[in-house]
C-alpha cells in the first residue's frame, strides 16, 4: 500500500494490532493452563477477557476508517508467542516456570503498549477522536496488566513474589 499519509500509517497499525490481538486470544488460554500459581492463572484469564474487548475496539476503529479485508499477520506477536511456547515446553520448577511466563507476558504487554500508544497518537494527529479514545482505553488496560504482572513477580500479591521464591 505504501505510506502516503499518517492515516496510511494508522491503517497499518490497526491491521497489526488486529492480528496481534487475535493471536493473543489463542495464546492466553495456554499460558493460563501453564501457570502454577492461582493469581497468575487468574491474571491470564482476566486478560483474555480484556483482550477480546481490545479486539472489538480495534475492529470498531477499523470500521471507522472503512477498512475491510484480512489484515496482515503481526510477525512481532508471532515471535513473542513462539518464544512463550518454547518456555512452556521446557518445564522445570513451577515457581521458576511462573517467573518465565511472567517475563514472556510482559514482553507481549510492552509490545502492545508501544503499538497502542502509536495508534493513539496517530489517531489524535489525524483528527480521529473516537479512535484515539478507543486506543487510549485499551492502552490503559494494557498498562494495568503489565503492572499486575510486576506485582505478581515482585510480591505485591503474594507474601513473597514469584521471583523471590524462585531464587531459593
Amino acid at each position: 500500500m505504501g505510506f502516503h499519509s499518517l492515516k496510511d500509517v494508522l491503517h497499518e497499525q490497526l491491521e497489526d494490532l488486529h492480528s496481534a490481538e487475535e493471536q493473543l486470544t489463542r495464546a492466553l488460554p495456554k499460558m493460563a493452563q501453564a501457570a502454577h500459581h492461582d493469581e497468575l492463572r487468574q491474571a491470564f484469564e482476566h486478560h483474555l477477557e480484556e483482550t477480546r474487548g481490545h479486539l472489538k475496539r480495534v475492529e470498531e476503529a477499523m470500521g471507522e476508517l472503512g477498512m475491510s479485508g484480512p489484515p496482515e499477520v503481526c510477525k512481532a506477536m508471532q515471535g513473542l508467542i513462539a518464544e512463550g511456547e518454547e518456555l512452556m515446553q521446557k518445564g522445570g520448577d513451577p515457581i521458576a516456570m511462573d517467573a518465565a511466563l511472567i517475563g514472556a507476558a510482559q514482553r507481549v504487554e510492552h509490545y502492545e503498549i508501544a503499538a497502542y500508544g502509536t495508534a493513539r497518537q496517530l489517531a489524535a494527529d489525524c483528527g480521529f477522536d473516537g479512535i484515539r479514545d478507543l486506543m487510549d482505553e485499551t492502552l490503559d488496560e494494557e498498562s494495568q496488566a503489565d503492572k499486575l504482572l510486576t506485582k505478581i513477580a515482585t510480591g505485591g500479591m503474594f507474601k513473597a513474589g514469584v521471583n523471590q521464591r524462585a531464587t531459593a
